[in-house]
């Protein structure tokens, strides 16, 4: 039985001046964040069932299904993503089936006395659904919906074409993401419990788990409503659109695969380079590419019914300055670093004369760089779009950190001193989480002392297949534990993240040139650990707002953790074994979907940082070390800005200048392209702009719903397509599936210099 504080008051004479007491004393235990008060319910039912059959029947099934689909998906060309929110969606209507299904017989379990349990103690309630939800996400944090160490199997396996064993697979992947729950454990108190920590992120799921668990209103004015005084419940709405969607991707994903990335000025200009480089969605500018495929949509950027229409804007600004000024200008006007001996869009590595470079040609049988193999094939070379994306991802983490300490330096310092020294009265949220038994101290210790005992384990006995040295592992842990803090901080009062992948890529490739596998591996515990920290602590802050009890948070995060990681590589090792030359474009059909494009990004980023390594490209003698300016060039950038800001006060627009946004913008390309982004933009502004402020009502209702919906129909279809029909390689051939780059602008991947000719491409 649930404990029940229930405190009264003796009833006694009240006059104006208690009750003016009492005001001022609830008005100090609102939160001091409006959007918070706003969002967020100020009440709870510490008496509701949390620990039932229900839940975990359906956590551990969303946990495992959510698993399988995204790192199932992760492979495809457009790799789709199941969100959070479709498990929030999709297991309401089968939680309150099961409320009335199951039997309500109650029954005693050896070892527990005289305790009666049920398998249905009641309605299905909301916090049954939090913690539903934050066990299906719990080891799916990262930005594809898969656990990210996998990355480090595909590389192994798919391009360098070595092994590696399932066991050291798997404590590589459990580790790095368990260890991150440990740094989130340490650091709950400052960043979770105190008021002005309030992430805003979770309000999204905060705002949406209200909304599904508001009743249903039932017959409504006609005026109001064009289908005669009654409108569709949200289940039944969900369940519509799951239908429609499921049935429709068999066009796209199978039928007529030309869908997935409409370029029609590749088709009327079929033998231009240069037109088809501008019209490309998949591998150019995108110029009027559109797609009917909801998978490309939501392939890269999550769901466009979510993001709110001013992350948007800001997005498409950057989107717009970044693609159709700065790449044009540096390809087709300025030729910077032979651009044009290379396609314009592209994440694989070149020779200097425009051919794909041999890579394991490079890789000696120790898994290091071969010298004089790499002297003779020359050094690296990248597309014009590739060296920017790293170019602009320096100025990204550079401009993060100054435009916070710029324009919210002083608010976070002040807010970290009012966490660190308990300043100032509890909000409700807090009072009311008190009445829960808090998570001992030592849980959290202990699991970080036998996270790392096993990862010493793997970077000793099994050193040969992860080439990182124990010392290595420690200095990742120390940039984790150092950056997890501020960056929390950050995220948990700006909704900003700056990454760290690229830094500890590029610190462990001047410390360790020559190993790739190390390198990605030192990249894994160092960004990632720090990265699934921040996705623990915001699901910790949810459960906080939700009044979920913090034991039954720890162990469904944890159970979640260890079980998604596990069906993410028993997944990984499956397709890698069953889809033959599986991430090999070059020895793919023409319509395989397998070409795993952000696997080829983390395999290029190995190469780049890992194997040849920084000093080598971005080096005082590398190609591309003028790159280097862009971290100065962002670090100004917002003081910039700011100064602005403060010489022209009045001015209300120049706040609005975000620029960790707008070089952000494209950090997803590649392997994210041109049409992802156009689609993403209309989307968004069409739902997020106009039907929100024009059917603020109906978007209130079904916006998420219709999101979650697609997502979920897309999924369920590309894993019928590929058990019915991609397994037995059964396609169909005429002119909507016969295009190697599926929106039939094949000339996008030429270059355009003189004398240079590769294969398939004309000469210039």
């Amino acid at each position: 039985m649930a404990l029940v504080l229930d405190v009264q008051q003796k009833p006694g004479p009240v006059d104006d001046d208690v009750e003016e007491v009492k005001e001022e004393e609830e008005e100090e235990e609102e939160s001091p964040i409006e959007q918070v008060r706003l969002t967020v319910g100020t009440g709870d039912d510490p008496t509701l069932p949390v620990w039932t059959f229900r839940m975990w029947f359906l956590g551990l099934f969303s946990c495992a299904l959510m698993s399988f689909l995204n790192q199932f998906s992760s492979y495809r060309e457009e790799p789709l993503v199941i969100t959070q929110i479709s498990v929030q969606v999709a297991s309401l209507p089968v939680g309150h089936f099961l409320a009335r299904v199951l039997p309500t017989t109650q029954f005693r379990l050896p070892g527990f006395g005289d305790r009666r349990f049920s398998l249905n103690p009641g309605p299905f309630n909301v916090k049954e659904h939090v913690l539903i939800s934050i066990f299906a996400n719990a080891g799916c944090a990262f930005g594809n919906g898969t656990t990210y160490a996998v990355g480090v199997v595909n590389i192994i396996k798919a391009f360098y074409k070595r092994n590696i064993s399932f066991l050291a697979s798997w404590m590589l992947i459990i580790t790095t993401q368990v260890l991150g729950y440990g740094w989130a454990g340490l650091l709950r108190k400052y960043v979770v419990e105190p008021a002005h920590m309030w992430w805003p992120g979770t309000l999204v799921q905060v705002s949406l788990f209200r909304a599904l668990h508001e009743k249903d209103d039932g017959p409504t004015p006609a005026a109001n409503h064009s289908d005669g005084g009654r409108r569709l419940s949200r289940a039944k709405f969900f369940l519509v659109v799951f239908f429609c969607s499921f049935i429709w991707y068999v066009v796209p994903g199978y039928l007529f695969n030309t869908l997935t990335s409409v370029s029609w000025v590749c088709w009327a200009f079929s033998s231009s380079v240069t037109a088809q480089q501008l019209g490309s969605g998949l591998h150019g500018l995108g110029l009027g590419a559109f797609t009917l495929d909801w998978s490309t949509v939501i392939s890269y950027l999550s769901s466009p019914l979510v993001s709110p229409f001013f992350a948007i804007a800001n997005t498409f600004a950057g989107y717009l300055l970044i693609l159709y000024v700065v790449i044009p200008a540096a390809y087709w006007g300025l030729n910077l670093y032979d651009a044009r001996n290379f396609p314009i869009f592209s994440s694989h590595l070149y020779t200097a004369y425009g051919q794909r470079y041999d890579i394991p040609a490079i890789v000696n049988n120790m898994f290091e760089l071969d010298i004089p193999a790499y002297e003779k094939q020359g050094r690296i070379h990248l597309s014009i779009v590739f060296a920017f994306a790293y170019g602009f991802g320096f100025a990204t983490i550079a401009s993060t950190l100054t435009h916070v300490a710029f324009f919210y330096g002083k608010e976070i310092w002040e807010r970290f001193r009012a966490a660190t020294a308990y300043k100032g009265k509890p909000d409700v949220h807090t009072r009311l989480m008190r009445r829960y038994e808090v998570i001992p101290g030592w849980w959290f210790f202990s699991l970080l002392v036998v996270t790392i005992a096993v990862a010493l384990i793997l970077c000793t006995v099994l050193r040969d297949q992860v080439q990182l040295p124990w010392w290595g592992l420690i200095f990742a842990c120390a940039m984790a534990f150092v950056f997890t803090l501020p960056i929390s901080i950050i995220a948990a009062t700006t909704n900003q993240t700056p990454g760290l992948n690229i830094i500890t890529e590029y610190v462990m490739g001047v410390i360790l040139p020559g190993r790739p596998i190390a390198n990605v591996c030192f990249k894994v515990y160092g960004y990632m650990s720090m990265t699934q920290a921040i996705s623990f602590l915001s699901d910790f802050k949810l459960g906080h707002y939700m009044k979920i009890p913090p034991k039954s948070m720890f162990l469904v995060q944890f159970v979640g953790t260890i079980l998604a990681g596990t069906i993410n590589l028993a997944v990984a090792v499956w397709m890698l074994d069953s889809v033959k030359n599986i991430c090999q474009d070059d020895l793919l059909p023409p319509n395989s979907p397998w070409t795993c494009p952000n696997d080829r990004v983390f395999f290029d980023a190995s190469i780049i940082w890992g194997l040849v390594g920084p000093k080598r490209i971005f080096g005082s003698e590398g190609t591309y070390r003028a790159i280097n300016w862009f971290f100065l060039g962002g670090a100004v950038g917002p003081f910039l800005v700011w100064l602005l800001h403060k010489t022209f006060p009045a001015q209300q627009w120049i706040p609005l200048i975000n620029l960790p946004v707008l070089l952000g913008a494209t950090a997803s390309m590649p392997p994210a392209t041109a049409v992802n982004y156009n689609a993403w933009v209309v989307v968004g502004t069409v739902f997020n702009f106009f039907v929100f402020k024009y059917r603020k009502r109906w978007w209130q209702r079904y916006n998420y719903v219709l999101s979650a919906a697609l997502e979920a129909g897309v999924a369920f279809m590309a894993v019928l397509l590929y058990f019915s029909v991609g397994m037995e390689n059964k396609t169909i051939n005429w002119w909507g599936t016969n295009s190697k780059s599926t929106d039939h602008c094949d000339l996008a991947n030429c270059p355009t210099a003189k004398g240079i000719h590769v294969d398939g491409c004309p000469l210039s």
